[in-house]
Parts: structure tokens; sequence; C-alpha cells
């Protein structure tokens, strides 16, 4: 076996965590920190210590062995780059509240929220000065990121990219439709593809193998409908961060779409063979 076939082997077995972790520091540190001066080194790093403390204090509390802390790492960098405050204290306590609701908050062995998307929803509405960056670090950056976060998910076959593939379609082909129909500008539907909260909802919120329904077809369904919820509730109701409330208000929805169309859960790894995924406490902790 070639060395170049040894490396691709050993690409495709990690984790795709590892893949969204490395994605997400590099748009921190490039995109946030140095082009988005309201966010302070200070509350990312109340937000790492407290979302890593709440991920091990409920897996000592639950006595879950083996699991890591990939997906509270991944939670706390979706609420440094999406969330901006005007005091300390609020980043932490929303990483905390999202990552104790994951393990409160579960069905058929699933949390049922995305943690990121459920600490953003939950700071906007309970925390005073709370508030949604926009995202918007420059095109030549986010030109550079849509390139780098297909690549890593293709490159991972990760099995819940159709997710992404889906509302991307729905949503930006509905805004396209619009664009053409009210005779703008092109420019304006170019400016929706240089927000980097959409690239960060399209591949690392919507596309969460943890809370997203398990057949292919309930998950187009559920992709359109989150597609055509936050168009409404941007274009028609004229508010703002649409794809973040739809996305927690159809969240609820994956339960019933999983009852009606059943299906292989998705999942961030292969279970090994002896140890299927869904079977056991260890494969839900595993997932955690």
């Amino acid at each position: 076996m070639s060395a170049r076939a040894r490396i691709a082997g050993a690409l495709r077995r990690l984790d795709a965590r590892l893949y969204q972790i490395a994605f997400l520091a590099l748009l921190l540190g490039i995109g946030v920190l140095a082009r988005d001066f309201s966010l302070q080194p200070e509350q990312v790093a109340l937000t790492f210590a407290a979302g890593i403390a709440t991920q091990r204090l409920w897996l000592r509390a639950l006595g879950l062995s083996g699991v890591g802390v990939l997906s509270a790492v991944i939670t706390c960098f979706g609420l440094s780059v999406l969330l901006r405050a005007d005091s300390l204290w609020v980043h932490p306590l929303a990483a905390a509240a999202c990552l104790s609701a994951k393990f409160v908050l579960r069905v058929h062995g699933k949390h049922l929220f995305n943690p990121t998307n459920l600490g953003v929803v939950l700071a906007v509405l309970l925390l005073p000065g709370a508030w949604v960056s926009a995202g918007q670090w420059g095109a030549d950056l986010l030109i550079a990121c849509w390139v780098v976060a297909l690549g890593g998910v293709v490159a991972n076959r990760a099995r819940s990219f159709d997710m992404s593939a889906a509302f991307l379609a729905f949503y930006l082909g509905a805004l396209g439709a619009r664009v053409a129909w009210l005779g703008q500008d092109w420019s304006v539907f170019a400016h929706q593809l240089q927000s980097g909260a959409l690239l960060v909802f399209a591949f690392f919120m919507i596309s969460d193998p943890m809370t997203i329904p398990n057949r292919r077809a309930a998950r187009m369904a559920y992709a359109a409908g989150v597609a055509a919820l936050a168009y409404a509730w941007q274009y028609l109701f004229y508010a703002p961060n649409g794809p973040l409330w739809a996305l927690f208000l159809c969240t609820p929805l994956v339960p019933l779409l999983d009852r009606i169309w059943p299906g292989e859960r998705p999942a961030w790894r292969p279970a090994p063979p002896e140890s299927p995924a869904g079977v056991g406490r260890g494969a839900v902790a595993s997932q955690s």
C-alpha cells in the first residue's frame, strides 16, 4: 500500500468531530478574533472552562466511562463564534445550560436539541445583553472557509452531509428565486454566501448526527421544513437569525419523523462490530 493510500485511509478513520474542531478553531482564530472585536478572549476562555467542566461533571455523575469531551469542545467553539454579549458570564452560563440539556433532554438515545443551537437561543431569550453575531467577516475569508468545510465533510464521508447539502439547496434556492422575482442585483444573493453564521449553521449545527432524523427521506423533508421556516422568518416576518430559530422550533419534530420513517442512526464514526450503535448504555454515551 502506498503512503498516499495509508494517509487517506487514516483520514477516513478519524472521528468527524476532529474535522469540525479544526475548522471551527480556524474560523474562530482568523475570522472572529482577528476581525470581530466584540468578542473578548476572556469570554472564549470562560466558555471552554464551563463547557468542558459541565461535560465532565455529567459523565462522572452518570458513570459514563470512555467518553471524551470532543462534542463539548465543538459546542464551545460554536458558542464563541455565534454568540455575543456585553458581559463575561453569558457565554459560560449558555455553555453549562446547553451541555446539561444534552444529558437531560434525550429521546430514543439521542439528545433532542443541538447544543450550540439551544445555547444561543437560551442566551438571546433569557440572558440580558446577548445577541447573535452576523458573521460578516469578509468575502476572501469566507470563500476559503466554504472550500475547507465542503472538502472536510466530503473527505470524511460524513453520513449527515446530505442534511447540509439539502438545507443549502432549499434555502439558497428560495433566496435566489426571491432575488430573481424582485429583480434585485445578484450581489444581494452573494452577500448571503459570505455569512459565517450561515456556514456554521449549515455544516456544524443542522447536520449534527445526534439531532437529525435517522432515515434519509426524513432528513430531506426535515431540511426542507427548516429551510422554509427560516426563509419565512427572515423574509416574510422580517426577523433576524431565521435559520437558528427555525431549527430550534423544528427540532421537536425529529422524534416524530423517526417514528414515521425508522432507520439506522447516523453517527460521528462507525461503531465497532461487537458494540453496534444504539445498543446499550455505552453506545449512547459514545455519541454524547
